[in-house]
């Protein structure tokens, strides 16, 4: 009589908590969900090529009228991919998955399917308040859910193989981003003649990054030399 292993889908809970699935699966899913996403992203400027040449429209005058679009696609586009690598190092030692991990990656997933559509807004529409609120807020939401997963997988070392200090350094990250998307977005709406030019504050994520991790490290070596100069008497 032969026998056969569960297999990572249906086993037990062994302690640590009941795994739906491999994770090898949710790395793909996510691979082809955001793959998807970005290939949305150029869909409203196929659009308006197809409407200018029906219109005997040049190249240069495609250019021209749509430069804001284009600019709004090339962002996005940055974006998602920034994204996407973020996720694909935090996953890259995840041997396993539970059910909460996966609604918050389903949750992440879906603010980066979503964000293809306020992309076709900063082409198609007027970039008022309501605008930047809703494209500079799904990226916020975004960050958030990036620390989610990240807090998630620190608080659940079964799961994975990552050094805990690297989850929490990837947490600040996400911290950062998340408040200068917030400072870009207040920016954004209280000087509309910067608008989304405001969105450059990102390029300080990994200098504002590296000086909170020495401003950390020289904190904890302090209380360590306090705690030892105290043991030492």
């Amino acid at each position: 009589m032969s026998t056969s292993q569960p297999s990572a889908a249906t086993a037990p809970d062994d302690g640590r908590g009941p795994y739906l699935a491999p994770a090898h699966r949710l790395k793909a899913f996510i691979d082809a969900v955001v793959a998807i996403a970005m290939t949305l992203l150029v869909l409203p400027l196929m659009e308006s090529v197809t409407e200018l040449g029906g219109e005997g429209g040049s190249v240069v005058g495609w250019f021209g009228e749509h430069g804001e679009q284009l600019m709004s696609f090339v962002l996005s586009f940055v974006l998602i991919a920034t994204f996407w690598l973020t996720n694909h190092r935090v996953f890259a030692q995840l041997e396993r998955t539970t059910g909460a991990l996966l609604w918050l990656s389903v949750a992440w997933m879906f603010t980066i399917v979503w964000l293809p559509v306020p992309t076709a807004m900063l082409g198609a529409m007027e970039a008022d308040d309501a605008q930047k609120v809703v494209y500079i807020g799904s990226l916020i939401v975004t960050s958030l859910a990036s620390l989610a997963i990240r807090w998630y997988l620190l608080r659940h070392p079964e799961l994975h193989e990552t050094a805990p200090v690297r989850l929490r350094r990837g947490i600040l990250a996400d911290v950062i981003s998340a408040a200068l998307f917030a400072l870009a977005l207040v920016i954004a709406v209280a000087v509309p003649a910067v608008g989304y030019w405001a969105m450059f504050l990102l390029v300080l994520v990994s200098p504002l990054h590296a000086l909170a991790t020495r401003v950390g490290e020289r904190r904890d070596r302090s209380a360590r030399a306090g705690r030892d100069g105290a043991n030492r008497q």
